[in-house]
């Protein structure tokens, strides 16, 4: 049974290839997955509802046919046996092979010939599905467009997919370990909190209990888990509990990834609105510091992997391995908030202009110069960094 819930409209697969517009990607996937080959299963988000996302507002979702998605696989595939032909003769891919390609019988699709080309660039050996949700269509479905993409993509080391909790949840064990043995090898579920009152208030459309019920089910079915924490979700008023209870769920799933995501509130988005109301009191850089630092201290029991690979993090060397790397971990954060306010906020700013990547990089001179050239053109000081800061992340939403 899929994660439906009520009041989700969802349409139909339709016999054939009726409608058929060619080969689709939808608009995000997880930075571990840059250099997968994206097949898109479902279109947009079927809950849509949290209050923090801006990615599918206002887009309707869908369920594609799973014949158009077979034609997708196939299209890519024309273009894939071409590619390795090339190849195999001239060592590598010239402009010419590309354009004898694209002009070969049956590959007249430009948007499946760019996947192919940026998919065999980085090695061929991964595969996400698209886009929010793509666990809600029924198993039987799943597992045909799983067998037939390990059909024709043998090599493939891992095939992935975002999948929401509750979703998860719905689908018997049985199922789920079908569609590890067809090739799913790893879910990537956005927990965002473990508190049943941020989750709630943001309308996450799930609860603690039920993230650590569909955890656990990914991880009996052999499958390899991601979970995302957003630091800050909780904003000042929940901020303790949100670490708490994040790290609590974390510890009785012990996945094989938690992957941090620093939050930030787009101008376009329901958060936003709350936030000017003054209902929302959002974080300060300082503030989600000492909220990370708890999540980081309270961790415990666990073999994950923590991961801090967006740029919307404060600190992209927070990664290791637990318990090895705790005190690592715990040191890093620790020492951005024992520093001097003025080199906290050349960090900050440093670190969201992509100039700095952790805090050795203070140490470089003509980095820190750049870091500092910017501020002064910018009016930046100790006052307004906070504000500039925020501005500065909406960049990367």
């Amino acid at each position: 049974m899929t994660g439906r819930r009520q009041g989700e409209e969802i349409h139909p697969d339709t016999a054939g290839l009726d409608g058929y517009r060619g080969f689709e990607q939808g608009p995000i996937r997880p930075p571990s997955e840059a250099g997968s080959l994206l097949i898109r299963i479902t279109r947009n988000c079927p809950w849509n509802r949290c209050t923090f996302c801006p990615v599918y507002k206002g887009r309707e979702f869908s369920l594609r046919p799973v014949d158009h998605v077979l034609e997708d696989i196939n299209r890519v595939h024309r273009y894939v046996l071409a590619i390795r032909e090339c190849a195999a003769h001239n060592g590598r891919i010239y402009p010419q092979d590309i354009e004898r390609i694209r002009a070969g019988e049956g590959t007249e699709d430009r948007t499946a010939l760019n996947a192919a080309l940026n998919w065999a660039r980085s090695g061929m050996r991964s595969i996400f599905l698209q886009d929010a949700n793509s666990l809600i269509i029924k198993p039987d479905r799943l597992l045909t467009i799983l067998r037939h993409l390990k059909s024709c993509f043998p090599w493939v080391e891992r095939i992935t997919s975002y999948a929401r909790s509750h979703t998860l949840a719905r689908i018997s064990d049985a199922e789920l370990q079908l569609m590890a043995e067809a090739g799913l090898s790893r879910i990537h579920i956005g927990m965002e909190s473990g508190s049943d009152k941020v989750l709630a208030r943001v309308r996450k459309g799930v609860d603690k209990a039920t993230h650590i019920l569909a955890g656990k089910k990914v991880k009996a079915a052999g499958m390899e888990l991601s979970e995302y924490i957003m630091p800050g979700l909780g904003g000042r008023a929940l901020s303790g509990e949100h670490a708490r209870e994040s790290a609590d769920a974390l510890n009785q799933i012990n996945p094989d990834f938690i992957r941090l995501r620093t939050l930030a509130i787009p101008n376009h988005v329901e958060l936003h609105e709350e936030y000017q109301r003054g209902e929302f009191e959002k974080l300060t850089d300082l503030e989600t510091a000492r909220e990370l630092l708890l999540i980081l201290e309270t961790l415990d029991g666990i073999t994950s992997t923590v991961k801090s690979d967006h740029i919307l993090n404060l600190f992209e060397d927070v990664e290791g391995v637990y318990p090895r790397d705790k005190e690592k971990l715990v040191a890093i954060v620790s020492s951005f908030l024992e520093l001097d306010p003025i080199e906290q906020m050349l960090y900050q700013v440093g670190r969201r202009l992509g100039i700095f990547h952790g805090l050795a990089d203070l140490q470089d001179e003509a980095a820190r110069r750049q870091v500092e050239a910017a501020c002064d053109q910018a009016g930046i000081t100790l006052e307004n960094v906070d504000s500039a800061v925020d501005e500065l992340m909406k960049r990367f939403i």
